[in-house]
């Protein structure tokens, strides 16, 4: 059992920055891949990024591509997301979450924390 637990959102302006953490407890020695999700009202939960445990590969979605950057120190058990020049589309809560593959859909994660709000206005 592998709890999530982010941290970091807040309100920004545009163009602005923020440092999403993703602590993770319980059975945290296995070797998992860790992915970043946001969902918007009235939209989908959405993909943002992910990386495997040795950070050997590493998967962004197009929109956060050369923005945002995931890292991981697994000494710490835990997963990073730094946010660089938001844009109020960026607007959304933000999860954490596990995957025994590294992937950019929803369903091939089995653990997921509960979320943090990021506003970015305009």
């Amino acid at each position: 059992q592998v709890w999530l637990q982010e941290s970091g959102g807040g309100l920004v302006q545009a163009g602005g920055s923020l440092r999403l953490s993703c602590a993770a407890s319980g059975r945290t020695w296995s070797r998992y891949a860790m992915g970043w999700f946001r969902q918007a009202p009235g939209k989908e939960r959405e993909f943002v990024a992910a990386i495997t445990w040795s950070g050997g590969s590493i998967y962004y979605a197009n929109s956060v591509k050369g923005r945002f950057t995931i890292s991981r120190d697994n000494a710490k058990n835990t997963v990073y997301l730094q946010m660089n020049s938001l844009k109020p589309e960026d607007t959304a809560v933000y999860y954490c979450a596990r995957s025994q593959v590294i992937s950019t859909a929803p369903s091939a994660y089995d653990s997921w924390g509960q979320g943090t709000q990021v506003t970015v206005s305009s």
